[in-house]
């Protein structure tokens, strides 16, 4: 307290100690919903008991994270093999790529989500969902995640209205494209 008695009320209060809140961070959510997105679109949502952690291509689960699953299935459906595995349904090539490059020691939730994080920002698209321009992010990722409208691998591609309505559900942010 002052030695005098302050003469308005605003100037005992601005004695009072003041700590601004911490910003808000929105470009946090629209990382996570883009995350989210991408996990509706590789279809692991709706399998496993793990939000898709736990997932291999074709709806099959696997258990331990202690390294990517390193199966092979046929998928009839599209003549191919895959070694897609968890969340965002990564190859084996791809994760020991990142294990190399990031030093990733296991296959857990919270490393998938690190390994999905790198491999937007490697396809120059982490700033693009940060400053809310998601068509241009899914068109930047197209070339990694085979679900993605444009991908061209000759497999089921989500479209760009439902993948934007789960991203704005999940609370992500952006533009609005339509006309």
């Amino acid at each position: 307290m002052p030695a005098y008695p302050p003469a308005h009320w605003y100037a005992e209060a601005e004695l009072l100690p003041f700590e601004p809140p911490a910003p808000v961070d929105t470009r946090v959510g629209n990382v996570s919903a883009f995350l989210h997105m991408l996990a509706h679109a590789e279809g692991t949502t709706g399998f496993g008991s793990q939000d898709g952690y736990n997932v291999i291509v074709g709806g099959g689960v696997f258990h331990g994270y202690d390294d990517h699953p390193r199966q092979s299935i046929h998928l009839p459906r599209y003549g191919i093999s895959s070694t897609a595995a968890g969340r965002y349904q990564f190859l084996i090539s791809t994760w020991d790529d990142l294990v190399r490059r990031f030093g990733y020691r296991d296959f857990s939730p919270a490393n998938q989500d690190a390994g999905a994080i790198q491999l937007i920002r490697q396809c120059r698209a982490l700033r693009l969902v940060k400053d809310d321009q998601l068509k241009e992010a899914i068109d930047a990722c197209s070339a990694i995640w085979a679900s993605l409208p444009g991908a061209g691998y000759g497999q089921r591609e989500v479209a760009i209205d439902e993948l934007e309505s789960v991203y704005r559900q999940a609370g992500g942010r952006a533009e609005d494209h339509r006309g």
